[in-house]
Order: C-alpha cells, then structure tokens, then sequence
C-alpha cells in the first residue's frame, strides 16, 4: 500500500509488511544505496531533529530521482533541539529582589527617564487648549479642567499605567515589543526563518491555549493563514513605529521652546527670535550628553525631576488657596457634558490641546525596558498623577480670577518669589522630558533593526550593568538636526503642539490595536472586556484624531510627512530584506552538488576553519558555491553562520548557538545558528566569539557521539527492522510504498540507479582516511583547524530588479533599497571582524 511521504503516522499491518512505524521521537528515516552506506540528509522541514525525513532531498527538490531503499536509524543528532532545553528557568528580571534602598533609588531614576515627558505637559497644555478655544466665561475653564482631569486618568492611568504595561514582552514595551510577543504566539512573521527550536528558549514563556478558548485558537488560525492579516499587522507596528520616531523629533521642540517662553512673562520685551535662539542652543546641548546613557543622566535628573514635581503640587496648592478653590468640581464628569453643550465646535477643536496632556504615556510604555512595570505603576500613582492633578488645578484656578494672558497661564500663575526657581527648574525639565522620548526611539529602533525593519545602524551600549541602556549616534543626531529644523520653521507653540498631537495619537491608536490582540490571542479574557477596552479608546483617540486634523494646515502637516518618510523607509528595508532572503532560499545550493564533489569539495581543502555567514537557516547557501569556484582551495572545516534574531527579548548565553552537521562527517562541513533576542546587545569581540562557538561545537560533537553509542547499544528493534525482508521504497513523487516484496511490480517499473561513488571521506590535508571518525579524532581534527586559524568568508548577497519587472519595483529595489543598503552598516562592522582575517566574495541575485 502507498503511503503519502509526510503522513507521520502509524500505518496498519499488511501481508509481509511493516507492524508499525512507532517511536516517532526515537528513530528517523535515511536513505541508503546498495553498499549499504548511510546518506544523511539535512533536514529541510520543520528541522526538529525527532521528526521523520521521507523527501528524497530535502534542499534540492529534485523531482527526476527515482526509487532508494530507507532505513530506519536513531534520531538525527544535532543540538537544534537540545542545547534548547539546557537552562531550565526562566530569565530573571534584573529588578528581582530588590531591596527598600534600590526601589527608592528606582523611583528617582524612572522619573527621570520614564516621568519626563508626561511632567512637562502642564506647561503647553492649557495654552494650547485656550488658544484654539478661547475662554469665555468661568464655565469654560471648569469644562476645559474637567476634560484634562478624566484625560490623565483614562488614558495615562486606566489604559497604560492599569491595561498595556503588563503587555509588555518580558520587561520590554513598545510596538515592536508587542509585535514580537505577538509572533510568538502565532505564526505571523513574513520572514520564513522559523525554527522549531525557538519555542523552547528559556525565555519564551509561551502561553498554550487552553482547549475550551476556541477563540483564541480561531483567531490563532485565521491570523497564520492569511497573508493579508500578517501584512495588515506588520504594516500598523511599522506605522506606529514611526509615529514614535516623529515623536522622538516633536518633544524636544516642544518642551524646550514652552520652557524657554517662560522668558516673555518676567521680561515683556523678549522677542520670538530670541526664544528660538535660546531653544536651538538647549536643543545641541541635550542631544551632546545623550550618548553619557541613561543610567548616568537619570542618577543627576532623577532628584531634579522629584524637585519638578514637588513644585507642580505646591504651585497648585498655592493658587486653589490663594484664588478659587471651586475647580475641584470639575471632578464631576457632568461638566464635560456642559462644555460640549454649550459650544461642540469649539470643545471639539480643543480635544487637540487636551490631548497633550497625556503626551508621555507612549514613552512610559516604550521606555519599560529601563525599569520594572511595578516601580513604574506605584511611582505614576502615588506621585505623578497627583502633582499633575494640582499643577493644572492650580493653573485654572488662576484664570478663574485672573484671565491674563491664558498663553502663559503656568508660568503666570507662579508666585513672584519663586518664579526664577521654578523657571530653572521647569527648563531643566524641559531637557529631561526631551531625553525621554529620545530614549524610547533608541528602543523602538533597536527592536525594528533587530527584525529587519530598519537598516542597521550602529548601536553603543550605555551601561554594563543593564542591557537594554543604548544610544545610536545616527539617530541622535538626526533626531537633533530634525529638532533643530522644526523649531526653526514652526516657532508658534500652538503649530507645535498640533503636530504633537498628530504623533502622540497615531502610535496611541496603534498599541491599542496590538493590545486588542494580546488580549485575544495570549490573555484571552472575557469576549465582553476586550470590546468594551477596544471600542471605548479607540472611540475616544478617533474623536482626539480628529480634532487634530483640523489643524492641520497651519504647518504641523510637517511632522505628518516626516512619519510618512520614515514609515517608507522601514517598509523599504523590509520588502527588500524579504525579497532578498527568499531569493537565497530559492537559490540555495543542492546537496547533490555536494555530494558528487566529495569530501574534498572539488577542491583543496587547508587546515583552518572557514566562518561563511549568510542568512539562511536551512539549506547550503549559493554563497558557498560562488567561494568554491572563485577560490583555489578552501579550509579544512566550514562552518555556516547563521545569526539570527529570535522573538524574545534576551537569549541566554548558554542557548545561544545550535548546530547541525551538513552531510557526514568526512566533509567537515557543520551548520551553526547563533541567536539573539532583539534586546540583546552583541558586545562580544571576534576572538571571543569565535572561543564560544567553537567550545560549542565541541560539546555538540562530544553530545552526538554519546547519542551514538546509547543508540548502538540500546536499540535492538533497528537490527530487526534491517533483516525484515520488505522493502520501504520512495517514489520521485514523494509517496511511499510500504510491504513491496523485492522484484515486485512496484521496484520494476523503475530502474534503480547506482549511486555515485564516493571520494575519499576526508581531505588530503587532514591525513584521516577512516570516514568514521572516532571521537577522538574528530577533537583533534577541530583543535588542529582552530590553531590553523579562523577566517570569515563574507559574501555580499545584493538584489536587483528583472528587466521585465514594473517600474516602481525597479524603482524601490536598484535605487531606495540599494542606497540604504550602501550606506547602512556593514556586516564586517557588526561583526567585528579583522579584516586579515576577512576573505569577501559578491554575488547579484535578480528577482
């Protein structure tokens, strides 16, 4: 009877056939030619060394081969499913256990990375409020208070602070952080670099569905079996991402120039120009100090901030005393209701100067990487949102008595002996809330480079001691020429806070999206909470968009196109990053190739060990091809670099590299995945990464020979299967035929072919002549190629668009793409590697 080659199960028994096909975990499936010598194939499925192999190749689909006898043996030795299951626990936050003197410590630093932004808003949001909705009586200022008051605590409090702080991928937050935590659950990554293997990284902390949560698993299922689903989420990360990257550019210009416009309440006559002046010099000087990290910055501005804080709440307290205290009825939601009623239009255009109020919330998420969601949520509770709650008290209880000028109304409403104080100190917030959305871009980046998303830059670890600390010289300076840009040509505070607006609402729409998500796919919660989450602030935040929109003419649409660009870039980079790596895969050299080159590869093979990195997991790269015809002779050992970057935040050191021989063992020729999570930060050097692979392989091989010998003399059941006298035969279309008596009417309607002979099994220059390496000799073979010395073949894999091809993917792929792949990081760089040790090959795929 046939069977079809990928059916894993078990089949009945026939007439002189096959019993069962049990121990799926214990035995695999090799081909074996009529000298009874094994091939072994690399695996090219799911490559989970446990599963069967029933293809004819795996990395040539070579449809034109006929019938060859199967054997069954052990289970395929390699480390791609083992190393895995080394560290048994999880990865430990660096936050644990922290003592009463840490937290303290703790909170000082989170308000002056994480607090910075949202602390600073009280001084533009009033002034934005009121000048696109002018006041007209007291009742207006109770209606505007009454809005901002229930802003902070639905958006900053209930929805960040309470929902989307613990989405957060194992102590990381943003859109990428979601992202990732997303494509662990379900298959929804556009990149076909998958391995099974990965699910079982320490720090996966997967979640299973439970059976009865059918909705999960359908959502589950629709998600990974649409394609239009998977570009639909990539393509909102991707937006929201750079609505981030606009946000990075918009905060500092914001912050510093309402800072700095304290200058006119004290000194009437100082001039727009002369804050601009003073904004563009604050501006350098922040961007100069930002690569000292954030642990450093935030032990100095960390009292400075509780200092801001602490003014906001006395201020506030001050002026409900000394002016009106009836603002406290604005706690009453009824007069949100008023305000709309009494003029919609104008509370409407307000909606976007409320909206800054929450600026910051973004970056509360985004910069969770710095420090533990709980000193975060105690800090916000206890700390910010009561002081924000009094300073904007403060200010409107001002403007109950006093109208002025509701442009100023913060720095009007201070008292006159502490004015200078607090004018020093609300601009050295200033600078800080600008550090802090400088920080969350740092992140944002990092995790998009790290899935191919945005070109690779090159990334500066900041503090030994905490990881996710970085700073990215390009982007800083980017940052600070683009700062520098929109202060320049948008001076008012008003056109500023507008394009604020635009950018702090687009990436708030998008996490709460991918929060939506979460809640389905991995908490799965109650059907009824996740609609009301959902539709309750994505209701809200489309009414805020809205509002904004409308002032978009009056030149905020600048930081619309700046997202806009930088949002093409990332899908750029992306379109061309997929293109390029399914070309590779579709190239991929067949390991009959290999196999009729022999052990010695067509060529010389010198002691030494030969680093070829490429991007591929599965399958010999047609890099490698290109070296052997290119090059006179090529080392003793080839190995195949694979750096990969897996969906988790940090892999540990000790699952840090798999390994799987490619063909046997006379070819010397072993594939290597050395993965890192997007929060890892690759410090290493050349040589000491070379030592930790190569201690690794020699475990691996040290491992493999043990599985060997339990396998030799523990399974029994082999040597009875090999003596049955059935047949198990593979046809070119991949069925497979079961209990055929040999000369049956099957095996004659094909030829079976000899095989090629076989060259030597190891290279002339190695000395071996026995293709059975014992283990012993095999170490030795490895520690004489190690002091031969390492070299890195470097191939240079570039893409270019078909003749045939429409103009705008000639367009995107010979001109954007290839200009950014010009001008990116090289992998020389990333690497580290000496160029004396570098041997560079180039090869143009068209696609």
């Amino acid at each position: 009877m046939a069977e079809d080659g990928s059916d894993r199960g078990s089949t009945s028994k026939g007439n002189g056939g096959l019993s069962s096909m049990d121990s799926m975990e214990s035995h695999r499936w090799v081909f074996q030619d009529e000298e009874n010598s094994e091939i072994d194939y690399e695996d090219n499925g799911d490559d989970d060394g446990d599963d069967f192999t029933l293809q004819n190749d795996m990395d040539s689909e070579d449809e034109d081969s006929l019938y060859q006898k199967l054997i069954r043996t052990g289970p395929r030795i390699d480390s791609f499913g083992v190393e895995a299951l080394e560290v048994p626990g999880a990865h430990r936050s660096e936050y644990e256990d922290a003592s009463l003197g840490k937290s303290i410590f703790l909170v000082f630093q989170t308000l002056g990375v994480v607090f910075g932004d949202v602390g600073t808003s009280p001084l533009y949001t009033f002034s934005v409020m009121f000048s696109r909705a002018p006041i007209e009586t007291n009742a207006d200022i109770i209606g505007a208070l009454s809005l901002v008051l229930y802003t902070l605590i639905l958006i900053p409090l209930i929805k960040y602070i309470l929902i989307v702080l613990l989405a957060n991928d194992d102590g990381e937050g943003g859109t990428f952080a979601l992202y990732s935590l997303i494509c662990r659950h379900a298959k929804i990554s556009l990149l076909p670099n998958q391995l099974t293997s990965d699910t079982r990284i320490s720090s996966f902390r997967l979640k299973v569905p439970s059976a009865e949560l059918e909705r999960s698993l359908k959502i589950k299922e629709h998600l990974e079996n649409s394609l239009t689903m998977k570009k639909l989420v990539l393509v909102l990360v991707l937006a929201g991402t750079s609505m981030v990257i606009a946000d990075g550019v918009v905060t500092p210009a914001m912050s510093v120039i309402s800072a700095v416009r304290g200058l006119k309440v004290a000194f009437p006559a100082v001039e727009q120009d002369h804050v601009v002046m003073i904004s563009v010099a604050y501006l350098i000087i922040l961007f100069s100090v930002q690569k000292y990290g954030t642990s450093k910055v935030g032990l100095v501005i960390g009292p400075a901030l509780f200092i801001w804080f602490c003014s906001l709440g006395g201020i506030g307290i001050y002026n409900l005393v000394k002016h009106d205290s009836s603002v406290v009825k604005a706690f009453n939601p009824i007069h949100i209701y008023y305000y709309f009623k009494r003029d919609s239009t104008k509370a409407w255009y307000s909606l976007g100067g409320c909206l800054l109020c929450a600026t910051g919330s973004e970056a509360m998420f985004a910069d969770l990487c710095y420090f533990p969601v709980r000193t975060i949520q105690i800090t916000f509770v206890f700390l910010v949102l009561p002081c924000l709650m009094l300073g904007y008290m403060g200010q409107a209880a001002y403007l109950m008595d006093n109208y002025g000028d509701p442009q100023q109304a913060f720095f009007s409403s201070i008292p006159d002996g502490a004015f200078w104080g607090v004018f020093l100190i609300a601009n050295f917030a200033a600078l800080i809330a600008s550090r802090t959305m400088t920080t969350a871009t740092f992140s944002c980046i990092k995790q998009s480079s790290a899935i191919g998303c945005f070109p690779r830059l090159k990334i500066v670890h900041t503090s030994r001691k905490f990881m996710g600390q970085i700073y990215i010289p390009v982007i800083n300076w980017f940052l600070m020429a683009s700062a520098v840009l929109l202060v320049c040509c948008i001076a008012s505070t008003n056109e500023i806070g507008n394009a604020y607006g635009i950018a702090e609402i687009g990436v708030m729409m998008m996490t709460t999206f991918l929060v939506t998500l979460v809640m389905l796919l991995i908490w799965q919660i109650n059907i009824i909470t996740v609609i009301i989450f959902s539709f309750f602030f994505l209701g809200m935040e489309l009414l805020f968009l809205s509002s904004v929109l409308s002032g978009i003419g009056d030149g905020s649409w600048i930081i619309l196109v700046f997202s806009i660009v930088v949002f093409l870039i990332m899908c750029i980079w992306n379109y061309g990053s997929k293109l390029k790596y399914e070309t590779e895969v579709k190239k991929k050299m067949s390991m009959d190739v290999l196999r009729q080159l022999g052990c010695n590869l067509g060529t010389v093979r010198t002691p030494g060990i030969g680093l070829l990195y490429n991007e591929l997991v599965k399958g010999v790269p047609a890099i490698f091809g290109h070296f052997l015809t290119t090059l006179p002779a090529v080392h003793s050992m080839i190995i195949f670099v694979c750096i990969k970057y897996v969906p988790v935040p940090v892999v540990p050191q000790n699952e840090r590299f798999l390994f799987r021989r490619v063909c046997s063992k006379g070819y010397h020729i072993f594939r290597c995945i050395a993965r890192y999570g997007y929060k890892d930060v690759r410090k290493e050097n050349h040589q000491i990464f070379e030592q930790l692979l190569i201690e690794s392989l020699e475990k691996f091989i040290r491992r493999e020979a043990q599985e060997r010998q339990l396998e030799s003399d523990g399974d029994d059941d082999d040597s009875d299967f090999e003596n049955d006298p059935s047949r198990v035969l593979v046809g070119p279309n991949g069925s497979v035929y079961f209990g055929v008596p040999e000369g049956g009417n099957v095996i004659n309607q094909y030829h079976l072919p000899q095989p090629p002979p076989m060259e030597a099994t190891t290279s002339e220059a190695s000395g071996h002549t026995d293709p059975e390496l014992s283990l012993e000799n095999e170490l030795a073979f490895l520690h004489k190629a190690k002091e031969s010395g390492v070299v890195y073949l470097m191939g240079h894999g570039d893409i270019r668009a078909k003749k045939e091809s429409w103009f705008i993917k000639k367009l995107v792929i010979n001109y954007f793409y290839a200009f950014m792949r010009k001008n990116c990081r090289r992998g020389i760089a990333t690497l580290s590697v000496p160029h004396t040790h570098l041997i560079q090959v180039a090869m143009t795929y068209m696609v």
